[in-house]
């Protein structure tokens, strides 16, 4: 069986934006937030849009 070999550079990992770590109890979560610099809409409209469709799915 012939071998082929990876001629691609690797994947690196994108830095986060953001960090934020948080511990519950005894764990601690470390968290990187990621946001799409291309996204049109504003953190605050998906914020009211995400409300706004769990208040007509009725998880509340």
């Amino acid at each position: 069986m012939e071998k082929i070999e990876n001629t691609e550079a690797p994947v690196t990992a994108k830095e986060p934006d953001g960090r934020l770590s948080m511990k519950i109890g005894r764990t601690t979560y470390n968290i990187g937030i990621h946001f799409n610099h291309a996204s049109t809409e504003s953190m605050e409209d998906k914020v009211k849009r995400l409300i706004q469709e769990d208040i007509k799915a009725g998880n509340f």
